[in-house]
């Protein structure tokens, strides 16, 4: 497989998965973002945990999506997330929803 044929495959497996996100959104209540994954969920809980002096955040989601373009089943019932970064949570509003038009 060429340099060439493995962008190409790359090109259509990320216009498959934004086809994907356009049309689940609209089932989802919250936008989540770590540093490694993008996710839609229903519910979510983040808790910030110490330990041994350091601080991460342990973030659960129920009905999740994940945005992962080598994953074969982007849909969890329960995801947890330990990470040292940031966490972005955000809940979408009914006019968030509007996906633009094919």
């Amino acid at each position: 497989m060429s340099a060439e044929d493995l962008e190409k495959y790359e090109t259509e497996m990320e216009l498959t998965l934004y086809r994907e996100y356009r049309d689940v959104v609209g089932i989802f209540k919250y936008v989540v973002e770590t540093d490694r994954r993008f996710y839609l969920c229903n519910q979510v809980d983040v808790k910030a945990r110490t330990e041994a002096g350091d601080v991460f955040f342990e973030v659960s989601m129920t009905d999740a999506w994940v945005w992962d373009m080598y994953r074969p089943a982007r849909f969890a019932k329960n995801v947890k997330v330990l990470t040292f970064k940031d966490v972005n949570v955000e809940e979408l509003n009914k006019s968030d929803f509007e996906p633009p038009k094919a």
